[in-house]
């Protein structure tokens, strides 16, 4: 009986093909999605979960409201999202999210396709979403302000609800009302820590503000050095003026930043030619670089190490060979008594073993061998009658 594949397993599969989306069992397709977006500002995307729900095959013996439907989003033709492009969805039974900041860089047309499956039935619904990104008609706003917002998680700010109240409670500190957000940007992506699974933790969002009008004094004042002195102090930085963020938003002052950004001078670009010469031209190669001499630095590459080679050798053979003490100076600074001490020791040693090497006598019986060890016969080591008094050590 052949195992069945995992769902999961065909839902990833799937994604890998590079569009090849009627691979999967029971797959719908809807309709492209066309959006544009601006650069210098922020493109959110709500990828609606009752537009997906509409358009599975099957329905289940839950609510539309209920069922689980988890979004997978891609760049066509490549296994991840853009560079400027994030993803977030917290659960299964709420809306994920395409949001992000597209710069100069990214403006031209974006194929982003989006997959959803349903946890219960598995059944999946593919879309291509098409981003055109265009060149924002005022440019970059001069004067941007980073708030870091410490109650609150980034899908939470994703709304256009939540960003309309973020901009009234900014007004009433910038005192401008031409305010728009350029960018939301989680505390985790900037290096912030997971919150621990505390009851009102937040993990921390950051909200990038744009406006064509300066500071206000509020801001300059929370922005100042005198500020930044008291942040490292662990105390609250100076504020001129009625937080109006308060209840709403809890912003850590000491994370503003403050950027004034000046329109950098567009430079004429380059003048392409048909590429071919002109009628008379002569071609004119680039010059020829100068011929180096690399002897110098040959000879000291190579001669350097030979001299410092040669001089270890002569150090290793005036200490090996010059500083040895030798056997008369070693007998020199030797007492008499000592030498004649040694001289009788070594003397007797020599005669002793002269004496051991002649001698002519039996070896002792606990060397002769007494039986057999493969065989097991045993052997009488003393040969003679064998009611002598000496008798062999292991009986017969």
């Amino acid at each position: 009986m052949p195992v069945p594949k995992a769902p999961h397993l065909e839902v990833s599969h799937a994604v890998a093909l590079e569009g090849s989306w009627a691979t999967l069992p029971d797959h719908r397709v809807l309709p492209d999605h066309p959006v544009s977006s601006e650069t210098g500002a922020i493109f959110i995307h709500e990828l609606e979960r009752e537009l997906f729900q509409e358009a599975f095959l099957t329905g289940h013996e839950d609510d539309g409201a209920a069922t689980p439907i988890t979004f997978q989003a891609h760049l066509r033709n490549h296994p991840d999202l853009p560079r400027w492009l994030r993803y977030i969805q917290r659960d299964p039974r709420q809306p994920g999210y395409l949001y992000g900041c597209p710069t100069a860089a990214e403006v031209g047309t974006h194929a982003i396709e989006v997959l959803a499956y349903n946890r219960h039935t598995y059944e999946t619904v593919a879309q291509r979403l098409i981003i055109t990104v265009i060149p924002a008609p005022d440019g970059e706003p001069p004067y941007q302000g980073e708030f870091l917002v410490g109650n609150r998680n980034v899908e939470e700010l994703l709304p256009e609800a939540a960003q309309e109240m973020f901009l009234q409670a900014t007004a009433g500190v910038w005192e401008q009302d031409d305010l728009h957000v350029i960018n939301i940007t989680s505390a985790l992506d900037r290096g912030g820590r997971v919150p621990l699974p505390i009851e009102g933790r937040k993990e921390g969002v950051y909200v990038k503000v744009g406006s064509s009008g300066a500071f206000s004094p509020c801001l300059a004042s929370a922005a100042s050095p005198q500020s930044r002195f008291r942040c490292s102090l662990g105390q609250q930085p100076l504020a001129s003026c009625y937080d109006t963020f308060t209840p709403h938003f809890s912003i850590r002052w000491c994370n503003l930043t403050l950027l004034q950004v000046w329109p950098s001078p567009t430079s004429p670009g380059l003048a392409w030619g048909s590429g071919v010469l002109e009628e008379g031209g002569d071609f004119q190669p680039p010059t020829e670089v100068p011929p180096r001499d690399l002897l110098p630095g040959y000879l000291v590459t190579l001669l350097v190490p030979l001299a410092v080679a040669a001089l270890l050798c002569l150090l290793l053979g005036h200490l090996m060979c010059c500083r040895r003490e030798g056997v008369q100076k070693r007998d020199l600074e030797t007492s008499d008594i000592q030498l004649v001490h040694h001289t009788t020791i070594h003397g007797d040693t020599e005669e002793l073993r002269h004496m051991a090497s002649s001698r002519d006598v039996p070896r002792p019986l606990s060397t002769l061998p007494m039986f057999n060890v493969r065989t097991g016969q045993r052997i009488n080591p003393m040969p003679g009658p064998s009611d002598g008094a000496r008798v062999p050590l292991l009986p017969q």
